[in-house]
């Protein structure tokens, strides 16, 4: 069995000066996808659910958090399970129920739509009470972009109030604001790997960087050097796995079995999984 809590494959990266890749999972092909990518690598990997894939699938995250689990109990390399992006207070309240039952390592708290004050107040409240049941706990000051928050043009994390953050919440991890953005379909962004290292050196608890699917191959192991210690990806999947999907209906047009073009989807998300764990750890 290895499924492995969060924090101690961050734990693990951060001794090597390296990073995590955190991977959204959306379906039960991006968890197989992403599980068998990170093994090709030879490499862990976090298998992250976020509250919108709750919501795609119901409202109940207890499905595919536990088929998560399974793949990762079933996995040759290590594997953790993480909740992301939870804004919703009966999803916080449900996950803390089931935690233990689905493998679930950490979760990230959402309170960046708050000011900071109660974002402070809901985050420490959230935090406080997932350590008791064991799980490593993230947090965001401001939003991450793609929804004109703190990943906007030009807006970027302030290391004092980062820190004073940390200090104020104890969560075991930040995701800062340093160029990316959420959904972004092409490698474009350019990192403030400055910022990232002044972050490094005054927030005492790992780095998190979102919206890595907008970061070429450079900008990332630039990020990692500076000191990112987990690495988020969404988009990038869906768009390598959704064009295969797409090419392969359009080539069988009277297709009625969704295995071939699901299975060359899982395919596709696999191939960019594999080269993002490649890219990581040669970083």
């Amino acid at each position: 069995m290895t499924l492995a809590p969060t924090g101690v494959l961050v734990a693990e990266a951060a001794a090597r000066g390296a990073a995590v890749p955190a991977v959204n999972v959306v379906t039960l092909e991006h968890a197989e996808a992403i599980v068998r990518g990170a093994t090709r690598a030879g490499t862990g990997v976090i298998l992250q659910v976020s509250e919108n894939a709750v919501l795609f699938h119901g409202g109940d995250p207890r499905p595919l958090l536990l088929a998560c689990r399974a793949l990762a109990a079933a996995a040759s390399g290590p594997v953790g399970v993480h909740l992301d992006h939870v804004q919703d207070a009966a999803l916080i309240e449900r996950a803390f129920e089931i935690a233990g039952e689905v493998g679930l390592g950490s979760i990230m708290i959402d309170a960046a739509r708050l000011d900071y004050a109660a974002n402070v107040r809901e985050t420490a409240d959230a935090a406080r009470r997932a350590h008791a049941l064991g799980l490593w706990v993230e947090a965001e000051l401001g939003e991450v972009g793609g929804k004109d928050g703190a990943h906007a043009p030009g807006v970027r994390t302030d290391p004092g109030q980062a820190a004073a953050f940390v200090a104020a919440t104890g969560v075991d991890a930040l995701a800062v604001a340093v160029g990316s953005s959420h959904a972004m379909t092409e490698p474009s962004a350019s990192l403030d790997t400055r910022l990232i290292e002044r972050l490094a050196a005054v927030v005492p608890v790992p780095l998190v960087l979102h919206g890595s699917s907008g970061v070429p191959d450079a900008g990332l192991a630039s990020a990692v050097r500076a000191g990112i210690r987990k690495v988020n990806v969404g988009t990038a999947l869906n768009v390598a796995g959704t064009a295969a999907l797409r090419a392969a209906l359009a080539a069988e047009p009277a297709l009625v079995d969704p295995r071939g073009p699901l299975r060359a989807s899982r395919a596709a998300m696999e191939e960019v999984v594999e080269h993002l764990c490649r890219t990581l750890a040669s970083a």
